[in-house]
Order: structure tokens, then sequence, then C-alpha cells
């Protein structure tokens, strides 16, 4: 093929070898029918067109390139993207994993709180069985000291035992009374009615007779 230049021969070279192999398969043809029936008017018109060919090969070298550099750049983007979502993965493993463990830890404080609320309320019930206790303690002893004290202090002498009872505060309402006695003042008859108490406030100190 010596109508070929070092030009054409150097950017058929840079083609890929199968684009390359059917050039030169053309070329051959050409460089043929040229040594059968070319004239040197058509020589220099396939020179021409030669030339032509070579800066199409040229564009087409570079439009490779480009394809190529873009190949390379969208890989890296896939790339990157790959290891984005693999580390999402990961973290929506682990957030998983916590949320569980939360759940777990929630699970338990509930189960705990249920123990509190139950012991809490058996604590009540106990205090409240103990306050009754008291109260009974202190109702029995006023039963003893209060005739004393009210015939020492108010001049009213206790006709009838100390109980406990249920008086009618209106139609169809009743009220637990702890002390309840009948008694005299002057040759009056009264009612002693009085409530225990385990701890007496101020309000109850200031009633009591100076």
């Amino acid at each position: 093929m010596a109508f070929l230049t070092v030009e054409i021969i150097e950017e058929l070279e840079r083609l890929d070898p199968v684009v390359r192999s059917a050039f030169i398969k053309i070329l051959k043809q050409i460089e043929k029918h040229m040594a059968e029936t070319v004239t040197r008017e058509d020589f220099r018109e396939l020179k021409q067109t030669v030339a032509e060919l070579s800066i199409n090969v040229r564009e087409l070298n570079k439009s490779v390139a480009e394809l190529t550099e873009a190949q390379k750049r969208s890989e890296q983007r896939i790339s990157k993207l790959e290891k984005a979502v693999a580390e999402l993965a990961e973290t929506q493993k682990k957030t998983e994993q916590r949320l569980n463990e939360l759940a777990e830890a929630q699970k338990k404080t509930e189960q705990r709180l249920n123990e509190l609320i139950g012991d809490h309320k058996k604590t009540r019930e106990q205090l409240g069985g103990l306050s009754h206790t008291v109260g009974y303690i202190l109702e029995d002893r006023a039963y003893v000291g209060l005739p004393i004290l009210l015939e020492k202090d108010l001049n009213i002498k206790i006709i009838t035992p100390f109980k406990r009872d249920f008086i009618e505060i209106s139609p169809g309402k009743y009220i637990e009374v702890n002390i309840i006695a009948k008694g005299t003042k002057n040759g009056k008859e009264v009612y002693i009615i009085g409530e225990a108490k385990a701890q007496l406030k101020k309000r109850d100190n200031d009633l009591l007779p100076k």
C-alpha cells in the first residue's frame, strides 16, 4: 500500500484492532483496483478520499477516546453510588438493631414498672391496714381516757359506753363516727361525737379546749 502516508498509518494504529483490520482490507481492495484501472487523475481523487478518510479516522479516534473517558467517569460514579448504598444498608442494619434493643429495654422497663405498681399497691394496702390498726388502738385508748377528761375539763359525765357507729346526716346518707356516746352536762343530755386521729394538725389543736 504505497499510497498510504505515515499519518494514515499512525491513525490506523490507534484504531480498535477489529476496526483497523476492516480498514486495511478496504485499502487493499482499493490498491488492487488502482493497480488495474486507476489513472493519474483517479489517483489524485483517491488520495483526496484517503485524506478525508484519515480525518474521519482521527475524529473517530477522538470520539472513541471521549466515550472511553465518559465510560470511565460513569463507572467511577457507579462505584461511589454502590459504596454509598452499602454504607446506607449498614447504617440501616445498625439502626434496626438499636431499635430492637430499645424495644427490649422498653419492654423490661414496662415490666419493672408494673412490678413497682404492684409493690406500691401492696404497700398502700399494708399502710391502710396499719392505719386502721393505729386508729382502732387510739379509739380504744380514747374510750378509756375520754370520760375522765370530759368530766374534768367540760363537766360532762358519760352515761353510755363509747363506741363506733354510723349516724344519719341526711335522709338515707350515713357517715361512720369513731367515737360516739351519750352524757349529761349541768343536768342536760348531750352527745359526744368525735374522730380519732393518728396525727393532730394545727387546726385540730385550735379546736381543743384551752
